[in-house]
């Protein structure tokens, strides 16, 4: 499920370029997005596991806070980056519990190696794959989380079928991610950078619920959401004046969600 006439393969490419370049630049999501509460990321500072390092502005929620994980647990983070948002659930299970990164990136994974070496963390371990076809077992996990991601995923109805395939019987996911409340335009919609940057591989809420619905999960509850203003700096190299003009006659249709539901 996409809503763009970009192929997988010319997708996945822009995705692994552009966080490739992240690692090698340490610069940010670089859309220039504003929300209705402040920065396009939330502040971890006050986390407890945060680790800056492994902090590349890249998400759009804080995941962890609403995913009810509880000591010793067994979490996955998909498309985990250098690891942030696994040294925060790495705080919660302890030393019995285990967590597991997933990215598809191979030099976000070394910098999360990396990142993991200094820690000294033996309970923590860092996968390549992708989330359409994961190299995990059935039934693994406790909770699954994840910041940002899923919008970057070609078929979001094979990504959570997958996350539902991982998880445990009776186990939970929470996942930030950005979602539309209408369509974009056309000319953002077809831009492989806007896709790698979290805008225009994003789903109707309601197509996005569904994807959730079609995997099997039950108990499906948004509990948070917030606005995020594109810039203009991003969209005047896209649209004419005229249709900025447009866009901008409206609310930005681009939300940031953290969704639950349970298997």
């Amino acid at each position: 499920m996409s809503n763009t006439n970009l192929s997988s393969q010319e997708i996945k490419e822009a995705v692994k370029e552009r966080y490739a370049n992240i690692v090698k630049t340490r610069s940010c999501c670089g859309t220039g997005e504003k929300t209705s509460g402040g920065a396009f990321k939330e502040d971890y500072n006050e986390v407890d596991g945060y680790v800056a390092n492994a902090d590349y502005n890249l998400g759009c929620g804080l995941p962890t806070e609403h995913a009810d994980i509880n000591e010793g647990n067994h979490v996955l983070d998909l498309g985990c980056g250098a690891g942030n948002d696994v040294f925060i659930a790495r705080s919660i299970v302890g030393d019995t519990g285990k967590v597991v990164g997933l990215d598809m990136t191979e030099d976000m994974l070394a910098k999360a190696e990396e990142n993991k070496s200094k820690l000294g963390f033996g309970n923590v371990e860092f996968v390549l794959g992708e989330i359409e076809e994961m190299p995990l077992n059935d039934n693994t996990f406790d909770v699954v989380v994840s910041n940002c991601v899923l919008n970057l995923v070609p078929d979001k109805n094979k990504a959570y079928a997958e996350v539902h395939r991982v998880l445990k019987s009776g186990g939970h996911f929470c996942m930030s991610d950005v979602v539309l409340s209408e369509q974009l335009p056309y000319k953002i919609i077809e831009r492989p950078e806007l896709y790698a940057s979290c805008v225009s591989g994003a789903l109707l809420q309601e197509d996005y619920v569904q994807a959730i619905k079609n995997a099997g999960f039950a108990d499906i509850e948004i509990v948070k959401k917030r606005t995020i203003e594109l810039s203009d700096e991003k969209l005047d190299t896209i649209l004419s004046p005229d249709e900025l003009k447009e866009f901008r006659s409206k609310p930005s249709p681009v939300l940031s969600i953290t969704i639950k539901g349970k298997k």
